[in-house]
């Protein structure tokens, strides 16, 4: 995994910019004595900011990226000229990104539109000037307020992909063989458990022109939601799929028992996923005969089932057909996915998936500032 292109997960430190100081500044101008105060605000701190992008599908460009940085706010100057703001700092990231902080692992924001732009740390504001503190009994202060400080933060990124149909089986149940049938996606198809090391998206054609994503995500195994095989890592794609493909092999020996098994891991890794809709595909149906088919339609779960082989094309199309009527049976009373509760994270689950990194020895050390924000009472702010 460590050579691969798709990266799902990473974990970086933000920093906005900090706030300008204001400016101590007296006007002084020929043949205008006294001129009185004229310094200006510190310019604001940069913001670190989100931006869907549809044109990403992985985190790979943020992968060695480990620390950014927006920049900080020019202080002012005399004749009440504000300091220039901060450069923002925009992160592009692909749709269907989430992030959570990483040393608490609560939730803090959603990406999912292309475009959508969210603050992730708002910059520091800018230090008033001292023409702001002039009065009737102080017309000539000298003081002025410094920038607020900047924030940071350690932060999460998952890439959780949006597809209308997701693909849940064992290792070698045929989910990446049907995807490569119904869509042009090249996933890699052997004869040996766990081929399949990355989720594969593909566009699944249907009639008059319309068509649906289908997500293969690499198999499940019993246990997966506890971190065995590579169920736990990849299961956070099927999150967001409108529909669950539940693909068993005709040669199993118990195809209901199987199917238990991955509902159940789905279901203690999130129970919100059986609210989801669910079709069961027998695959590898080219090797039973008519009067055995009939025999296992009685042993199946109450969902819709299809009996489907990717090598000959058999129910195929039944599949195709029973696909795009689950996915707009409730289209009017669907939930979107903004209004997806999103749950704090276990940070411990992520501590192998991301080496041991010393983040204070390559953090750039800050300029000392003469005045510190502590300096300036609160209710300074407060009355101008």
């Amino acid at each position: 995994m460590s050579n691969s292109n798709f990266v799902d997960y990473v974990k970086i430190f933000c920093r906005s910019g900090k706030g300008g100081r204001g400016s101590t500044h007296m006007r002084r101008e020929k043949y205008i004595p006294k001129g009185g105060p004229d310094g200006g605000d510190g310019g604001r701190g940069g913001h670190v900011i989100l931006r869907g992008n549809r044109n990403y599908w992985t985190l790979l460009h943020l992968k060695f990226s480990r620390h950014i940085f927006a920049g900080n706010g020019e202080s002012g100057s005399g004749k009440k000229s504000s300091g220039k703001d901060g450069e923002d700092k925009i992160i592009e990231v692909p749709c269907g990104t989430v992030v959570y902080n990483a040393e608490t692992g609560e939730y803090v924001c959603d990406v999912m539109e292309d475009g959508q732009e969210v603050i992730l740390l708002k910059g520091g504001r800018g230090g008033l000037g001292n023409w702001h503190f002039r009065t009737s009994t102080n017309q000539t202060p000298r003081y002025s307020q410094p920038g607020e400080p900047a924030l940071e933060m350690r932060v999460i990124m998952e890439l959780k992909l949006l597809a209308d149909v997701g693909l849940v089986g064992f290792p070698n149940a045929g989910k990446s063989t049907l995807l490569s049938v119904v869509s042009a996606a090249k996933p890699k198809i052997a004869n040996y458990p766990f081929t399949t090391l990355e989720p594969n998206l593909g566009i699944v054609s249907y009639r008059d022109n319309k068509s649906f994503v289908m997500a293969d995500i690499p198999g499940i195994i019993e246990g997966a939601s506890e971190g065995k095989g590579l169920g736990l890592r990849f299961l956070r794609h099927i999150e967001r799929n409108s529909s669950l493909l539940f693909m068993v092999p005709a040669d199993s020996e118990d195809i209901a028992k199987e199917y238990g098994i991955l509902l159940k891991e789905l279901e203690t890794y999130n129970p919100e996923l059986l609210d989801k809709q669910r079709v069961l595909a027998i695959t590898k149906s080219d090797m039973l005969d008519e009067e055995l088919i009939e025999l296992l339609k009685d042993t199946l779960p109450d969902i819709p089932y299809v009996f489907i082989s990717s090598i000959t094309g058999m129910g195929i199309t039944e599949l195709k057909d029973l696909l795009w009527t689950e996915l707009n049976k409730n289209v009017f009373t669907f939930v979107p996915s903004e209004t997806l509760v999103h749950k704090s994270i276990d940070i411990k689950k992520f501590e192998d998936e991301d080496p041991e990194y010393d983040w204070e020895e390559d953090l750039p050390e800050e300029e000392d500032e003469e005045e510190s924000w502590e300096d300036f009472y609160e209710e300074d702010w407060e009355e101008n």
